[in-house]
């Protein structure tokens, strides 16, 4: 795996920001870099963060500012420790395409899953997009071929269409009409969300959130008028938990916001259960 890691975790002197893929997000023009800053022709511009990443956002600002840095450090614990590699695994398999383009991650968290692609795809450029500047400073460090971006990923993405060979979406919003947009149209998005037995063990003890019985259908009906479903598989097993690796789970997800920190959790098997579906763009 080939991960470029900078001595001050916080500064990324030299970000690779592949402006070829983004547009301004007030006016829709080509970004060029200009020193440390992103700038249109017609004078918007977006300084680059320290951390390495770059905020796109319209007026208005975000309506949801996504995870905590402390989500996002529990998140980098948990999955640097593999406990979800067949499922980055299955991603790869799943992403694979002839069509032209960058791999897009739309709520790619600390950019763990784009890596793993981005390895997979030789020398394809990585779009990171998330709501939250602790995942996307953490994105841009994650890979020496991505870009990370903080933007809205419910109103329209700073990035150009049809740029995209595979938009992924893992356990993140989705924003069906800019997927298809930015997809290039013989692309292939990828979706991967938990199955109902999903960390079925401990749901109730932690009182985690619950997995909706009709997931699967509100994918199809959101999903159905930009894309076609074209393969559809499950990858479960089980995990052997130890405290640590337990507490950070429950840290890292949406449950963070709603459940104390667990110091005295056991030891305990765990099953990873996803659904990995491939989508084509209609026309």
């Amino acid at each position: 795996m080939c991960i470029t890691w900078h001595a001050d975790p916080l500064a990324t002197p030299d970000p690779p920001l592949a402006t070829d893929l983004l547009a301004c997000p007030h006016c829709r023009e080509p970004l060029e870099r200009d020193r440390r800053a992103l700038r249109c022709t017609r004078g918007h511009s977006f300084d680059i963060a320290r951390q390495g990443y770059v905020s796109l956002i319209a007026g208005g600002g975000l309506r949801h500012h996504g995870d905590t840095g402390e989500m996002i450090a529990a998140r980098a614990a948990f999955l640097g420790a593999g406990h979800f590699d067949p499922i980055a695994d299955a991603l790869v398999t799943a992403a694979r395409t002839e069509a032209p383009g960058a791999i897009v991650d739309l709520g790619a968290g600390t950019g763990h899953y784009l890596a793993r692609v981005l390895d997979a795809e030789g020398e394809r450029a990585g779009l990171a997009l998330d709501a939250s500047r602790h995942a996307a400073g953490h994105a841009a460090r994650s890979h020496e071929r991505t870009t990370a971006v903080v933007c809205d990923v419910w109103a329209e993405l700073p990035v150009r269409s049809g740029v995209a060979a595979a938009v992924l979406n893992v356990f993140a919003p989705r924003n069906p009409s800019e997927m298809r947009r930015v997809l290039h149209d013989r692309g292939v998005l990828v979706v991967v969300h938990p199955t109902a037995r999903h960390l079925q063990e401990i749901v109730e003890t932690l009182g985690l959130l619950t997995v909706d019985a009709a997931k699967e259908q509100r994918l199809a009906y959101k999903l159905g008028p930009a894309f076609e479903l074209t393969t559809t598989s499950e990858c479960e097993y089980e995990m052997s938990l130890t405290p640590a690796a337990l507490s950070a789970l429950v840290a890292m997800g949406p449950s963070a916001r709603h459940t104390g920190v667990h110091a005295d959790l056991p030891a305990t098997e765990v099953t990873a259960s996803v659904t990995v579906s491939t989508y084509a763009p209609r026309a």
